[in-house]
């Protein structure tokens, strides 16, 4: 399971030209899962997503979570992330996981996060999305569960 965190001064996602989610300073969360990924990884990677300390403090270190800025979440499903681009100049798609697998792992860790308490709001998977996103920093950090 991969996770790309993208710190947001603010994000949205819209489907067929309407915003189905959208926050304000958080976490924009770019979602990718393979077959072999179960909920205990995803339980990890999101455990260790709410308490990056990546926002700044008065000091202008990296140095508050999630929760100590009341950051809102932003999760968006995006197979792509297992993209293989290493034959050819098409990107082969075969590591990312089968859509019901995945979208049983996305939901799960849609769950975890609104258990912990922050506001979280999703994009529409397997929908074609557009994401905008103001990027503070900018700052993006990739949690993948093979290297966690």
């Amino acid at each position: 399971m991969k996770f790309v965190i993208q710190r947001a001064a603010s994000a949205s996602v819209s489907v067929n030209e309407q915003v189905v989610g959208s926050i304000r300073q958080g976490y924009l969360v770019l979602i990718g899962v393979c077959d072999t990924d179960t909920e205990a990884e995803a339980d990890r990677l999101v455990r260790k997503m709410l308490n990056l300390r990546i926002f700044s403090d008065e000091n202008g270190k990296t140095n508050l979570s999630l929760k100590d800025v009341d950051g809102e979440l932003l999760l968006i499903s995006q197979f792509t992330l297992y993209a293989d681009c290493r034959k050819g100049n098409r990107p082969s798609f075969v590591k990312a996981g089968n859509p019901e697998h995945a979208q049983k792992l996305y939901s799960h860790v849609i769950e975890a996060c609104r258990k912990e308490g922050p506001v979280v709001q999703t994009g529409v998977f397997g929908a074609h999305m557009q994401v905008e996103l103001v990027n503070d920093g900018p700052f993006t950090v990739i949690l993948d569960s093979e290297e966690i």
